[in-house]
């Protein structure tokens, strides 16, 4: 980021500030396997030091063993979840406004549609940018009827929507192909178009300088088109999908980051149970670290596998909440299995 900010006229201390806030989004991805490796270690030095045979000889059963770990691993799920659900959020929306201020206001150029529905007409809305504050730019409204003809075209080139959908835009540009009152054209703003009797329905176009639009796309339903998804919360999420189903949208992507969300600190828990097996294992001097690497190597593979479902659910159109659920699955069962094998039988 420095070389970035300073180019900017920003300085360092931007760039610093810039990097910091990224840190709990990462602490939160990296969580389960900090747990992980936190875990071999520590295990694996209670058993290199015979501690560990110690508490086992003092009464410290297999399954008294697992309780004692899982009240840890609630500990730190809740941890993630803070850490997911409000502290990550908060830094990276400050991280898209430091990001705006070096992109002259914009925090996403990308833009984005969206889907309305009011009564017997539809809508498609379109983002051109959004800037810090809330602000849009250069939005598109295009009306349509129930049979799928274009009624009415608005452009406008700024924008702000309140929490309860409430558009008010201004420099607007609106075209009317037909004389129907509705509810982007209300009733007392505008002259309905009056033809003839055998005359083609009329074409206006009209220039306001501020105009308001009432919608069901309200502010946190904006928000959540145009900033990334795995910039929101698991309740920001939730309202996400169930807005893109009620209008006949696409949710399997947010669906799977939903369940992404959801999931994602009890990895913490299944990540201890991996670990538990290595207390039962009899250690060399200086035989730990082979099995750190092992713990590295499988949090980065619990890591990737995450990544992996989610891409081919997404492809595949599987179950969402199976998608997210899958590696937490199939590591609780190579977990068990481990357990059982090095504890129970051996």
């Amino acid at each position: 980021d420095l070389e970035r900010f300073t180019r900017m006229g920003l300085g360092a201390g931007v760039a610093a500030w810039s990097c910091v806030l990224k840190i709990p989004g990462h602490a939160y991805e990296l969580m389960p396997i900090a747990v992980l490796i936190g875990g071999i270690f520590s295990l694996a030095r209670l058993a290199q030091s015979s501690e560990f045979t110690i508490l086992r000889t003092g009464g410290l059963g297999p399954s008294r063993a697992l309780g004692l770990l899982s009240s840890l691993a609630l500990g730190f799920a809740a941890l993630a979840f803070v850490v997911g659900d409000y502290v990550a959020p908060w830094a990276d929306r400050l991280a898209l406004e430091l990001k705006a201020r070096a992109s002259g206001g914009i925090t996403n150029a990308a833009g984005a549609w969206m889907k309305d529905r009011q009564g017997d007409f539809n809508y498609a809305v379109h983002v051109g940018r959004s800037k810090a504050g809330g602000e849009l730019e250069d939005v598109l409204v295009l009306e349509f009827d129930r049979h799928g003809a274009l009624l009415n075209r608005l452009q406008a080139e700024q924008a702000d929507v309140d929490a309860q959908g409430l558009w008010r835009m201004k420099q607007v540009r609106l075209m009317q192909w037909s004389n129907a009152q509705t509810p982007l054209v209300q009733l007392g703003v505008f002259t309905p178009l009056q033809p003839g009797p055998h005359e083609l329905p009329q074409v206006r176009e009209l220039y306001l300088k501020d105009y308001s639009w009432q919608s069901s796309l309200n502010a946190g339903v904006v928000a959540a088109a145009v900033q990334p998804a795995w910039g929101m919360s698991t309740v920001e999420l939730y309202r996400y999908t169930r807005h893109l189903s009620s209008q006949e949208q696409s949710a399997q992507r947010p669906e799977i980051q939903f369940w992404r969300k959801a999931f994602y600190p009890f990895a913490c828990m299944v990540m201890l149970a991996l670990a538990l097996p290595f207390a039962y294992l009899h250690f060399r001097s200086g035989g730990i670290a082979g099995y750190v690497f092992g713990g590295v190597m499988a949090g980065i593979s619990f890591f990737l596998l995450n990544n992996v479902f989610g891409y081919a659910g997404n492809l595949q159109n599987w179950s969402p909440w199976l998608t997210a659920a899958a590696p937490g699955l199939i590591y609780s069962v190579l977990s068990l299995a481990a357990f059982g094998w090095l504890v129970l039988r051996r």
